[in-house]
């Protein structure tokens, strides 16, 4: 689950197949999972392993990790007492020991073996191209991951004990251990190389614990913000820890500590460090109200009571740190963390119907032989807007146009009904009059089956108990007629000269006109274009006129 090293691989090899090897599926694979890691850092948690530092004493040891310490990386979800145990399957004579702090010079000459285990907590160290904040779940791989710096802090007490307030004496030793090599790297586990101590004194050690109180309620708030279907149990008892006083007690031991006039006077030089943790106590109201208001909406009717005083506890809180400390207000930092899209970025793709473009068959472009010189690009069915009484088709087409009838009311239910006004309006602006010309159908629905041919154009020949299907060439300077669509039942078809100039069926003499000669008995297709041959005065032999 290293997504951020397999991008950065994927970008060394998306150099080579783009500019190198001219791989370009190769590239295309490459992106397409480099834009699904990218994905996964946003939208998956991952498990944060815990690292130990661990101290072979004593002359027992092999010689490369005898009185040295070494930094683990833990198994995700390991413990520590698990992690305890399965090291020392490996040195089974081994002995714990019971402290963290570095052993004496009597254990590392002895002659046994001595085992030092705890935990430490790597040190988050950001790459330099995080000049801004970003998100959390961005900045959770760096916190154990590419790590080198780990610490391990001790409280001690230092001065008069104060039974009252336990954190006016409370320093704490932190020891900062750093590895040779940055983990997790080949190996999950590598040699301390150095080894330095630090005081840190109550007053940094409150202003340290202030400033992660309020990152993690930040961070558990952002996270509420950016997937809404997060468990409500650890945001509770974090909130509940913060603004009951009953429970840690909150910061109020912080202000009998180091609020006082005896403490400002003792320690003139902490006058900063004192406004800062005044600052930090500020700005935990508002993150604490957004927590609580998300806390609201989310909620069952079971918590509700636990809600109802945690909101009371809150009102309280929130009066006397205003009053205090001043007012803090988050402007936008947690609108902009949602994870929304900016506004910008989202584009309406409904446009008004005026500013639509849109494509209407203009009146004037129809030819006078009723033919439109170009179909509606926008695939209008234009038939309704025409008069029904300028219909001049066969009977045959009218059947058609019958079945396909229920098809197209379908059809014009999910077209835009502006479309249909606006052509309404073009049609009544022209001047040039429907009832002059002849109706013009346009349809974007191809009907499949073929109107039939009239029945005086039709043929057909039984001869030498086979059956052939023929339509002769028409001269060069005639119009090529559509072809003709095989059917299951083969017919000898003939399209009269008369019928391409445009005369109707009605003008076509009801003697059929006599089959052309054929060059050779089984070839149908060399047809003569002698005139003379296809005559219709000429009537064929009657054994072979049928009637159709």
């Amino acid at each position: 689950q290293m997504w951020e090293e397999a991008i950065a691989l994927g970008k060394e090899l998306a150099e080579q197949y783009e500019n190198e090897m001219f791989d370009y599926e190769q590239l295309s694979e490459l992106l397409r999972k480099q834009a699904q890691f990218y994905e996964n850092i946003v939208k998956v948690i991952r498990p944060k392993p815990d690292y130990f530092a661990v101290g072979y004493y004593g002359q027992g040891f092999p010689t490369f990790i005898r009185n040295k310490v070494f930094i683990y990386r833990g198994k995700e979800y390991e413990r520590r007492e698990d992690f305890e145990a399965r090291l020392l399957t490996q040195f089974p004579n081994a002995e714990k020991m019971k402290t963290t702090s570095p052993p004496g010079d009597d254990i590392k000459s002895s002659s046994g073996q001595y085992i030092q285990c705890f935990t430490v907590k790597p040190k988050l160290d950001l790459p330099s191209k995080f000049h801004r904040p970003v998100s959390e779940q961005i900045v959770s791989f760096y916190r154990v991951n590419e790590v080198q710096r780990f610490e391990y802090s001790r409280p001690v007490r230092k001065g008069e004990k104060n039974p009252d307030n336990e954190f006016a004496n409370m320093w704490i030793e932190r020891t900062i251990y750093v590895t040779a090599y940055k983990l997790p790297g080949i190996l999950r586990w590598f040699e301390v190389k150095s080894v330095f101590m630090v005081e840190i004194s109550p007053l940094e050690n409150a202003i340290e614990t202030m400033q992660l109180t309020n990152d993690k309620i930040n961070n558990m708030v952002q996270q509420h913000l950016n997937d809404p279907n997060l468990p409500i149990n650890p945001l509770s008892m974090l909130l509940n820890g913060i603004v009951d006083p009953a429970v840690m007690g909150g910061f109020t031991n912080y202000e009998k500590a180091f609020f006082t006039e005896k403490y400002i006077h003792e320690h003139p030089e902490d006058h900063d460090k004192i406004e800062k943790l005044k600052d930090l106590i500020a700005w935990q109201i508002p993150f604490l109200a957004e927590g609580i208001r998300i806390h609201g909406e989310k909620v069952t009717e079971a918590l509700r009571p636990f809600h109802e005083r945690m909101e009371a506890c809150f009102r309280h809180l929130k009066d006397k740190v205003e009053k205090q400390y001043g007012v803090r207000t988050v402007l936008s930092s947690l609108d902009d963390r949602r994870g929304s899209r900016p506004r910008s970025m989202v584009r309406s793709f409904t446009m008004p119907s005026s500013s639509r473009p849109l494509s209407v068959a203009s009146v004037s472009s129809i030819s006078s032989d009723s033919t439109p010189s170009r179909p509606g690009s926008d695939g209008f069915v234009l038939e309704p807007l025409l008069p029904k009484k300028m219909h001049s088709r066969s009977q045959d087409k009218l059947d058609k146009d019958d079945l396909d009838k229920d098809k197209k009311e379908k059809k014009k239910e999910k077209r835009n009904s502006k479309h249909q006004e606006i052509f309404d309006k073009e049609i009544k602006s022209t001047d040039i009059s429907l009832q002059q010309s002849e109706a013009v159908i346009l349809s974007e629905t191809i009907s499949p089956l073929r109107p039939q041919r009239p029945k005086s154009q039709v043929i057909n020949i039984i001869s030498s108990e086979r059956r052939f299907s023929v339509s002769p060439s028409p001269p060069s300077s005639q119009v090529t007629p559509p072809p003709v669509t095989p059917r299951t039942k083969l017919s000898f078809s003939i399209q009269s000269n008369l019928e391409l100039n445009g005369m109707s069926s009605s003008d076509i003499p009801d003697i059929p006109p006599p089959l052309p000669l054929k060059g050779s008995m089984a070839d149908y297709g060399n047809l003569m274009e002698s005139q003379d041959l296809i005559s219709p005065t000429t009537s064929p032999p009657a054994h072979q006129r049928v009637s159709p």
